[in-house]
């Protein structure tokens, strides 16, 4: 019986997983049917083995024999998953330790890291409260106003705590790198997160400037930005003229996302209630 709900978990996973990941609209529509699309699957195969580790090797579920081998797979499953989770923290918190030993500044009233490298890098490290990290080279290179406009972007991803969410997403592309389309998108989650703190700065800094800061920093930023880390070009270069085409455009409000919006999360949730079927 623990087999089949595992098979049948992955099964279903895989197939909503098929369904696309093009989601053309509003910067809203594409989060929702993007987050929904990437998170689900792993959701449903995780809350899965969870509910047979929680009813364990024996018993039966009506009809059907417990067994050993989807218990052990389930239990091998969870401590893969703990495993990744840990890894990816030790990775994270040596990024974190490796910016705390840079110089600290502050840039347009804005405590900042300045890393010793002339190339262009800016970005947000850390995890819930995450430090500004800028290149000594994005100093050198950028005027006053167009460095505002960058920490102004960066002041994006550190409103909506993009570290500390992503962090978890990125833990759960590592668990089910497998899935279909999972890079695709992970690429297009990281893109609206880039679109996302570009609205933010628009509305504090003139969206031309940042779109001209943009093309200056985003083709030439060349700093492997790691774990626990939110910066100016994650995107990457493939994406930068739909972020100018954003910028050069009425800004669209970044509504909050709403309780109605993760109800549809909960049917990743059905495998627990099987528990109470297990004798």
């Amino acid at each position: 019986m623990h087999l089949v709900m595992i098979l049948t978990a992955v099964a279903v996973a895989c197939w909503i997983r098929s369904q696309g990941h093009e989601s053309p609209g509003r910067w809203i529509v594409r989060w929702r049917r993007s987050l929904f699309l990437f998170l689900f699957p792993p959701l449903l195969i995780f809350m899965t083995v969870i509910a047979l580790v929680c009813m364990g090797p024996k018993g039966k579920m009506g009809h059907w024999q417990a067994g050993w081998l989807g218990y052990v797979i389930s239990l091998s499953l969870l401590v893969f998953f703990a495993f990744i989770c840990i890894h990816l923290a030790w990775q994270g918190w040596q990024s974190v330790k490796s910016a705390q030993k840079c110089p600290q500044i502050v840039i347009d009233g804005k405590k900042t890291r300045i890393l010793s490298t002339q190339a262009l890098f800016a970005g947000q490290i850390g995890f819930w409260r995450p430090e500004l990290v800028i290149s000594q080279g994005m100093v050198n290179t950028l005027s006053p106003e167009h460095l505002q406009t960058v920490i102004a972007h960066e002041k994006g991803h550190y409103h909506y705590r993009d570290t500390f969410w992503f962090f978890w997403l990125g833990w759960v592309r590592n668990c089910t790198s497998w899935l279909p389309n999972t890079d695709d998108l992970w690429q297009e989650l990281l893109a609206l997160r880039e679109l996302r703190a570009d609205a933010h700065a628009a509305l504090q800094v003139d969206p031309l400037l940042l779109a001209e800061s943009l093309l200056l920093v985003v083709s030439d930023m060349s700093v492997n930005t790691g774990i626990l880390c939110a910066a100016l070009g994650t995107s990457g270069s493939d994406r930068l003229e739909q972020r100018i085409e954003a910028l050069l455009t009425p800004p669209e409000p970044n509504p909050k996302l709403s309780l109605q919006s993760w109800q549809q999360f909960i049917w990743a949730f059905i495998p627990l209630i099987t528990v109470i079927f297990h004798t």
